[in-house]
């Protein structure tokens, strides 16, 4: 019974004594925190890929790709707010940083902010040298916003995100003209 108990006790190395483990040897073969919170992103667990994020931050530090994770995770969970200030410090991070960017411009269409969600998005497409079709599109989208002449109360906004290649969203236009028709 006495050689259970001290089993408990043995350290990482295997020897045994009267402390408990110091803890989880750094090279103990864990999965990065990204790829853990990517994979679950992709599989539609939102609340456990924050988690996930939230590890690589401790790991990592809060770097321009763990915040972008972080504000892309709590953007499909309809955290808007949340979404929009790790963005926003992604963006402080790194001011080229093309998903954050992207992302940022996808939070703000959401909140109606379309004058600022176009101006990021032209920072996107800049900072990609407009490689990216679907940024292109999240602007292209953007613009034609800015350009409506329908009146607000004429138009139901709606958008769908679709996910892109890596941390990267599309913004599709759902959108419903409601005016009586003739």
């Amino acid at each position: 019974m006495a050689l259970t108990a001290l089993a408990a006790c043995a350290s990482p190395d295997g020897t045994i004594g009267p402390f408990a483990p110091s803890g989880v040897p750094r090279d103990s073969g864990a999965i990065d925190g990204m790829v853990v919170g990517n994979r679950m992103m992709a599989a539609g667990e939102y609340d456990l890929a924050l988690r996930a994020y939230l590890r690589a931050a401790g790991e990592q530090g809060a770097t321009a790709e763990v915040l972008t994770a972080m504000g892309s995770a709590n953007l499909k969970l309809g955290r808007l707010g949340q979404a929009e200030g790790l963005l926003r410090r992604a963006v402080r991070t790194d001011a080229e940083y093309v998903p954050g960017l992207n992302n940022l411009g996808v939070v703000l269409m959401e909140k109606g902010e379309i004058p600022e969600a176009a101006r990021v998005f032209r920072a996107a497409v800049a900072a990609d040298s407009g490689e990216s079709d679907a940024i292109r599109a999240n602007l292209a989208l953007a613009l034609a916003r800015l350009d409506q002449t329908t009146p607000k109360d004429n138009l139901e906004a709606s958008f769908t995100l679709l996910r892109g290649g890596g941390a990267t969203y599309r913004i599709q236009s759902t959108d419903r003209d409601v005016r009586p028709r003739d």
